[in-house]
């Protein structure tokens, strides 16, 4: 029945009550927020029955799942996702038609199904959950992981199975007539409409956010960013694709557009909100009473689905050059039923394939499996092999861009914000494992490797870097990198970061392109701040840093050209001693500035 009014706002207040409770306080012990999520839907819904008729908020809450592709599509450029052709068609494909085949003998043989019901359970139970895998990926860090990623390959493959699954529907129905060509004119209309999101996406969605950028309105780019999002994934739904497949291509596309980051920061709160509300609507479409009714066969279906899957994903996995680690991680985080199983069981049930009931059930298994993730995934945490706290894979996949920053602390951090915001591509590497970990959490890719070595600078793309940024922080850690670099790779331009006056004038000596003091600015800003401070005029507190700026830059080509470096680097016996910074009075900058300003009207003087 529609509701209308204070009803609807009680069911929003319910949502969001249980939300704030069930997701901190899962948190708070050490669980994951997804079955927070879940708890609460379950407690709303099917329990108390505060709420009921949870379908249309699963369709809503669906579009989580939808932004939350989308973000992760802006973050593989094409190259990327080509670079994982393997693994999405080969590997991807392999677990699909296994582990689909395994569940329907199993559903024939253990259950009874007939033949058509059992190929329809089987190959949805197949499907996992791009929902949970994803969002338990980001919560950890590792959609960058090589078991991230080989999840997330084998996801994207499942999400454009549902295609051909639907399409076979009719074949299996018992009254089904025009089969074959129906099949053939549904794959047509996906493939059309892919090629149609890619033109579009290729000639217009830049020339457009170009345009709207340039008007300055906020909020039409949040509504424009919407209207690609949803106008992408609704394209794909309506020829029969996921939604979530059409965001994932909107995305990727615009991977390399100069807007990635403005768009990820208009989508994000939407996503997070809308997930949440998935996973209640889970929770809230678990039926109590066909698990009282069937809970006997529920509670052995859903550890045998799941240790079918697993069984058959890690020995896939390992087929494909994943390592005995990465191979678990994905067997454990992919063993659970789908989303993408709602809407092939519900499709069977209406062409006559499955009885309601029989829907029903399977629903029910792909629900639990979906609660008992987080649970199976801390498993598998639990069974890898242990890493020393120092100690972390030297793993290069995708390693190559315009600049290699060696070197990722505070300094790196901030200097690489402003290149990745000027849209250029950068290859970061650190020797701190706990670093490299760190970031990651927030879905920021670094490598970890040791920048004084030659193999891997090799691995990280130093012969197709235009700039190498050296950022480390030890004087003698970054000498060792210049030196290396300079004799190996002598075409390379080095900017790089100095500890200090001596080491500038070294680094001068050496040859670098650039190089600055990592204290220098921001102690010329900050005197500038204070003399602001004080009363000085903004202007004048700008003119007596630049001044100061003027007279160091002087003073260090005078050392360096003194010969206190002798061009080699080293520091010789007699140095050129550094004038004292002292305040040049208020008249000889009054008397410099009228200087200046004259040699500028020296041309336009009279003639003779």
């Amino acid at each position: 029945m529609e509701q209308h009014g204070p009803a609807i706002y009680a069911q929003v207040l319910l949502m969001l009550g249980g939300a704030v409770i069930a997701a901190p306080l899962f948190k708070r012990f050490g669980l994951e927020t997804v079955l927070g999520y879940i708890a609460a839907g379950i407690a709303i819904g099917p329990v108390t029955l505060l709420i009921t008729g949870s379908d249309q908020l699963l369709q809503l809450g669906e579009l989580g799942v939808v932004f939350l592709l989308f973000i992760i599509g802006l973050e593989l450029k094409p190259a990327r996702l080509w670079a994982m052709r393997k693994d999405i068609f080969g590997l991807g494909t392999a677990q699909v038609v296994t582990t689909g085949l395994v569940l329907t003998a199993l559903a024939v043989l253990l259950a009874g199904f007939s033949l058509p019901a059992a190929i329809l359970a089987g190959f949805g139970l197949a499907l996992s959950s791009t929902a949970f895998a994803t969002q338990i990926l980001e919560q950890q860090g590792s959609l960058n992981r090589r078991y991230g990623q080989i999840s997330f390959s084998i996801l994207l493959l499942q999400d454009m199975a549902i295609v051909p699954l639907l399409a076979v529907i009719p074949i299996l129905a018992p009254f089904a007539v025009e089969m074959e060509e129906s099949g053939y004119r549904e794959l047509s209309i996906a493939a059309a409409a892919v090629a149609t999101l890619f033109v579009s996406g290729r000639y217009l969605l830049n020339p457009l956010f170009r345009i709207i950028a340039n008007t300055g309105a906020r909020e039409a780019m949040i509504a424009a960013a919407l209207l690609v999002v949803l106008g992408a994934a609704t394209l794909m739904q309506l020829a029969g694709l996921s939604m979530a497949m059409g965001a994932f291509l909107a995305g990727v596309m615009l991977a390399d557009s100069s807007y990635r980051h403005e768009l990820e920061a208009c989508i994000e709160p939407f996503r997070g909100i809308l997930l949440g509300l998935f996973f209640m609507a889970v929770g809230m479409s678990l039926d109590l009473e066909v698990i009282r009714d069937h809970w006997g066969t529920i509670l052995i279906a859903v550890p045998i689905m799941m240790l079918v899957k697993a069984l058959i994903i890690y020995p896939l996995a390992r087929l494909f050059g994943a390592d005995h680690d990465d191979a678990l991680q994905v067997a454990l985080i992919l063993p659970q039923g789908g989303e993408f199983g709602f809407v092939l069981f519900s499709a069977a049930t209406g062409a006559a394939i499955l009885s309601a009931e029989t829907a029903s059930m399977l629903i029910a298994i792909v629900t639990v499996s979906m609660a008992l993730t987080p649970v199976v995934v801390r498993l598998g945490q639990r069974l890898k092999t242990p890493l020393d706290a120092d100690e972390i894979e030297e793993n290069f996949d995708e390693a190559g861009a315009d600049v290699l920053m060696i070197g990722f602390s505070r300094f790196g951090q901030i200097a690489s914000q402003i290149l990745l915001s000027g849209g250029t591509s950068v290859t970061i590497i650190d020797n701190s494992a706990n670093r490299v970990r760190a970031v990651e959490k927030f879905g920021f890719r670094i490598y970890f490797g040791d920048g004084t070595r030659k193999d891997v600078l090799e691995a990280a793309g130093i012969r197709d870097a235009k700039v190498v940024a050296i950022c480390t922080r030890e004087r003698a850690t970054t000498d060792k990198i210049v030196d290396l670099i300079q004799h190996d790779y002598p075409d390379v331009k080095l900017y790089v970061r100095a500890y200090d006056r001596t080491h500038t004038l070294q680094l001068r000596a050496k040859g670098v392109e650039y190089e600055v003091r990592e204290t220098f600015e921001s102690g010329l800003m900050f005197g500038r701040r204070t003399l602001e401070g004080l009363g000085v005029s903004e202007m004048e507190a700008l003119e007596i840093a630049e001044d100061v700026r003027r007279r160091d830059e002087e003073r260090l080509a005078m050392q360096a050209t003194g010969g206190a470096y002798a061009g080699s680097g080293t520091l010789t016996t007699t140095p050129v001693s550094p004038e004292p910074l002292t305040r040049p009075s208020r008249e000889a900058r009054r008397l410099d500035k009228a200087i200046e300003e004259a040699d500028k009207r020296e041309p336009s003087a009279a003639p003779g």
